[in-house]
C-alpha cells in the first residue's frame, strides 16, 4: 500500500519540476540583469549568462545586485547550496532598499554541519525596523539540485515561497499602527559570506577553512515588476517577459491556506510572534491578526 507521507513527496516533487520548467521559460539573463558587488573572482557567469555562481573564501564572499529597482513585483531565484560542511556560512537571496530607515524583505540560508539541514532564515525590515524573524527547515536536501525561491510583494501582503509552496504571508496592517514596505524602490541582492560568529548553532560552530572555496550556485532570476524610473519616486514600467501580473494582487486560495499550515507546523522552527520571553510587554500588533 502506498503511504500518504509518500503520495504527498511524490506531489511535492511534481510541484518542484513544473515550477523550474516554468521559471526556465521567462528567466532573464544575468549579463543583462544584475551586477557584481563584491567578491573580484569569486563571481562568476557561465552558460552564456544563465548560470551564476558565487564563492566563498577565508579572504571574501561575493555578492550582486539587479539592475533595476522595483517598487512591488514577484522575484524568482533558483539555488543550489554548499554541499558537505557549509557551517558559518549565508547564503543570501533578497530585496532591499538603500538609507536610513530602509526596507528589506530576506531570504538568508544558515549552514550547517555536514548531514545536518540547513535553516531557512526570513525576516522583514519596514523603515528600519525588522525583528520579525521566522525559521524553517526544507523538506528536501537543498544542495543536490535547484530549488526556485520566490518573493511576492504588493500593496496587501509579502509571500515567501519554496517551489511555489507558501511558507510565509505578512500583511499590510498599517490600519493598526505596523509598518509596511511600500514606498521604497527596492533592488534584488545576492550573497554569500561568513558569519561564523552566530550563523550555526548560535556561533557554537565555526567555518572549517579546509574545505573553502564554498560555492553556491543561481540560475533562472526572473523579476517580474514594477521598474523604477531613474530620478523619480514612481515605477514606469511593468518589466515581465510572459505578461502575468497576478503578483499585484496575490493572496492565498484554500490550497494555499492548506500548503502554509502544512509547513508551519511541520518545518517552522522559529516564530517570533510565539516568543515570549523576548516580549516581556506583549507580542507585536501584527502578531495578534490573521497569519494568512
Amino acid at each position: 500500500m502506498v503511504s500518504l507521507a509518500s503520495i504527498r513527496a511524490s506531489f511535492l516533487l511534481q510541484i518542484s519540476i513544473i515550477a523550474s520548467l516554468l521559471l526556465a521559460a521567462c528567466a532573464g539573463n544575468f549579463y543583462q540583469d544584475v551586477d557584481q558587488t563584491f567578491g573580484n573572482e569569486r563571481f562568476k557567469i557561465l552558460e552564456g549568462g544563465q548560470l551564476l555562481t558565487l564563492s566563498l573564501d577565508k579572504l571574501s564572499g561575493s555578492g550582486f545586485q539587479s539592475r533595476n529597482e522595483y517598487l512591488f513585483g514577484r522575484f524568482d531565484m533558483q539555488l543550489k547550496l554548499i554541499p558537505g560542511n557549509s557551517a558559518g556560512t549565508v547564503t543570501t537571496f533578497y530585496l532591499s532598499s538603500q538609507g536610513a530607515g530602509h526596507d528589506e524583505i530576506d531570504f538568508e540560508f544558515l549552514g550547517n554541519s555536514s548531514g545536518q539541514p540547513y535553516t531557512l532564515h526570513t525576516n522583514i525590515y519596514a523603515q528600519g525596523k525588522g525583528d520579525k524573524e521566522q525559521r524553517f527547515r526544507l523538506w528536501f536536501d537543498p544542495t543536490t539540485s535547484f530549488h526556485t525561491y520566490s518573493i511576492v510583494w504588493n500593496s496587501q501582503r509579502i509571500i515567501f515561497l519554496v517551489d511555489n509552496i507558501p511558507l510565509r504571508v505578512f500583511n499590510n496592517q498599517e490600519s493598526i499602527g505596523v509598518p509596511f514596505p511600500k514606498n521604497q524602490a527596492m533592488r534584488v541582492y545576492c550573497s554569500l559570506w561568513n558569519a561564523d560568529d552566530w550563523a550555526t548553532q548560535g556561533g557554537r560552530v565555526k567555518t572549517d577553512w579546509t574545505n573553502a572555496p564554498f560555492t553556491v550556485s543561481y540560475r533562472n532570476f526572473n523579476a517580474n515588476g514594477c521598474v523604477k524610473v531613474p530620478g523619480s519616486s514612481t515605477c514606469g514600467s511593468t518589466n515581465s517577459l510572459n505578461n502575468d501580473q497576478a503578483w499585484q494582487t496575490q493572496g492565498l486560495d484554500a490550497k494555499g491556506r492548506n500548503r502554509i499550515r502544512w509547513v508551519q507546523q511541520k518545518f517552522m522552527i522559529y516564530n517570533y510572534c510565539t516568543d515570549a520571553p523576548r516580549f516581556p510587554q506583549g507580542f507585536p500588533s501584527e502578531c495578534k491578526g490573521s497569519r494568512f
